[in-house]
């Protein structure tokens, strides 16, 4: 009895020393992925929600980033087909090129090509480790002038964002939506972003289909809108803190797929 208890102490041990090394891992890859955004660029405030579904997973197939660029503020969100480990590759492989041509496409729509060409490559099919039909990803891409009172909004089949603006909430979706990214070739006509108004004292929320897709004990689908018009005129890091908490409420603290969102406010 001695020895069988030793022994399945070392076990014990051993299990809890991998977990701390798997748990390592994935905030080590979390930090690379889903870079900290920062409270503030120029005169945007900014907070990030990322929650996943699957039990003590730090990432996985949801993604955003923001790049401050001469043309603007650039912000990206978006939702890989599937999750596990061929999500996570596909979300790095879109994040990467994001971060890289950001910088320099003149506009949304050339943006979206360099991310769809990215995922059209080999590498990107054989990280995927899957059909390379069945890889794509949804994403939204937002542009914020440095000094403007417009947005400008690329949906490659992505739900739209919501502005917020005094109680009242617009939802900006565009009217002719390009597909997920790496479906592009079944697009016969160019798509182009859509410009809406965006003022000071505006709020922009963005969102994956994990936010929105959240249901409740009876099947529900989360109310979005109505709680975006409640709560979507507190500062961006608190209204995410009552986005997650009214989530994890509603879905009875469980979560049926991964959810990332992004706040922003603008300032004079």
């Amino acid at each position: 009895m001695t020895v069988a208890a030793a022994y399945a102490s070392h076990l014990r041990l051993q299990r809890e020393d991998t977990l701390t090394e798997v748990r390592a891992v994935a905030d080590a890859t979390q930090k690379v992925l889903l870079r900290l955004i920062p409270p503030r660029v120029g005169s945007l405030e900014i907070a990030s929600l990322y929650l996943t579904a699957t039990p003590h997973a730090r990432v996985g197939g949801d993604f955003y980033a923001l790049v401050d660029t001469r043309y603007g503020i650039r912000l990206i969100i978006g939702d890989v087909r599937g999750k596990g480990l061929p999500a996570l590759a596909v979300a790095a492989a879109v994040l990467g090129s994001f971060r890289e041509a950001a910088y320099e496409a003149t506009d949304l729509t050339q943006l979206a090509k360099r991310l769809e060409t990215t995922l059209l490559r080999d590498d990107a099919a054989a990280l995927a480790q899957g059909d390379p039909a069945e890889l794509f990803a949804t994403a939204a891409l937002v542009e914020i002038p440095h000094h403007g009172s417009h947005v400008m909004v690329f949906s490659c089949g992505h739900p739209p964002p919501l502005r917020g603006r005094n109680g009242s909430i617009a939802v900006l979706d565009t009217d002719d939506p390009a597909p997920p990214l790496n479906l592009g070739g079944l697009l016969a006509t160019p798509c182009r972003p859509r410009r809406f108004a965006f003022q000071p004292g505006d709020h922009l929320l963005l969102y994956t289909d994990g936010v929105s897709e959240t249901r409740d004990a009876s099947g529900a689908f989360f109310p979005l809108v109505a709680w975006a018009q409640k709560q979507l005129t507190t500062p961006p890091r608190q209204a995410l803190n009552n986005l997650h908490h009214a989530l994890l409420k509603d879905g009875g603290d469980n979560l049926n797929d991964d959810i990332a969102a992004l706040a922003t406010r603008t300032s004079s």
